[in-house]
């Protein structure tokens, strides 16, 4: 039987960023793809912040547009529309950002096995399927293998308490679009919102997540954008962490442990973030001869302590949305679109790290006048709360 010290499913980023770190601290790594190819099927709206582009470390090949602010519409006549005056955001073609992440990995010495899904996790091994189906031996194991892997699974793992359907197009718009802002409309998906995010002025990549009623949610937001749709996709964003994100030999990294930011259901910045601590962890405790429970839970405490503190107030965030009427979030961004509130959304706004912008905006006076809501959602408690800890 074959055994390497660290065993990666799934090559996306975070199982990517996982792989190119164990393999460059010297450890033998074999990566387990269950598709034929990597980065295809996407399941990815391939908006990346700054931040998470940076964090993937690759060129700028995978590019197709740049953004700089966001318009955001309640369909109900309010809006709010900021520019930074500088990029803020890349659009990404993801099947290529995933590949130019993999031959990294590659080139520092991990192994990639195509077409090998992990059927199960039996003691220090992985039972995989496909053209090379056998089992494969492990010193640790790192399960990227996505919000419905097989490995939480096979463990009997507790995993995200919330799981959210989205569906996207790309579809060549009839008339050109503005280039410089994603759009965002709230009403048009009751759980979180619905999404215009542009490739270039003739290419739109129109999406919208929610729990229920999904697919005829989005072929009304849809038939917005008239034109040809040249390619769909759907898959699942993860929101609520596992409660453990590690045991029995393994860790949990990206959307398998469910760290996509539940208010924007990104995940590339905390995928790729918690795969390096993953194999930074997995090389210390290989190093010290002990993958006991106890000793892997440095990997959790890592990850918390960079980002748990966003990823906690996100997910009481997304939850009190839920509950905000149509009237409501079209008086909101009526109260957010003055001129001292978009101003401070430019100068302290953060797509990877929003809690700073957040206890800034509720403390303005500008937003009196929305009180009331913030108070009936409990947000300022919220916020309070995240202060205290």
């Amino acid at each position: 039987m074959e055994r390497y010290d660290v065993v990666v499913t799934g090559a996306g980023p975070a199982g990517s960023a996982a792989a190119e770190r164990a393999a460059s601290l010297g450890l033998s790594t074999l990566v387990l793809e269950e598709h034929a190819t990597i980065g295809h099927p996407v399941q990815c709206a391939g908006l990346l912040s700054r931040g998470a582009f940076a964090g993937c470390r690759v060129s700028d090949r995978s590019v197709r547009n740049r953004v700089r602010g966001a318009r955001i519409v309640s369909d109900l006549g309010g809006e709010l529309l900021f520019d930074a005056g500088e990029t803020k955001a890349v659009v990404v073609d993801r099947g290529e950002l995933d590949r130019e992440m993999a031959g990294a990995a590659a080139d520092a010495g991990a192994e990639f096995r195509l077409k090998a899904p992990v059927l199960r996790v039996d003691g220090d091994r992985v039972v995989t399927g496909g053209p090379d189906a056998g089992e494969v031996g492990f010193g640790v194991l790192i399960a990227a293998d996505g919000p419905k892997g097989t490995v939480a699974r096979s463990l009997r793992m507790a995993r995200a308490p919330t799981h959210l359907a989205g569906v996207q197009a790309d579809v060549i718009v009839d008339d050109p679009v503005e280039t410089r802002y994603v759009e965002i409309h709230p009403n048009a998906a009751p759980e979180f919102f619905a999404w215009r995010i542009p490739v270039s002025e003739r290419v739109v990549r129109v999406g919208l997540c929610g729990e229920a009623n999904v697919p005829a949610l989005f072929q009304t937001y849809l038939a917005r954008w008239p034109g040809r749709v040249v390619h769909r996709a759907a898959g699942t964003i993860p929101l609520g962490t596992m409660p453990r994100t590690y045991g029995r030999g393994t860790l949990f990294v990206g959307d398998a442990a469910g760290l996509a930011k539940p208010t924007s259901g990104g995940g590339v910045y905390t995928g790729v973030r918690s795969g390096r601590y993953a194999a930074e962890t997995a090389a210390a405790c290989l190093e010290a001869g002990d993958c006991s429970d106890g000793a892997l839970a440095a990997y959790d405490a890592r990850w918390r302590a960079d980002f748990g503190r966003e990823l906690a107030l996100g997910y009481r965030l997304q939850l009190a949305r839920r509950r905000v009427t149509p009237g409501e979030i079209d008086r909101l961004l009526r109260a957010f679109g003055t001129p001292k509130v978009v101003r401070a959304i430019v100068e302290y706004g953060d797509m990877d790290r929003p809690s700073g912008l957040l206890a800034r905006l509720v403390r303005m006076p500008a937003l009196w006048p929305v009180l009331p809501i913030v108070m009936r959602l409990g947000i300022a408690e919220i916020l309070g709360q995240d202060d205290r800890k």
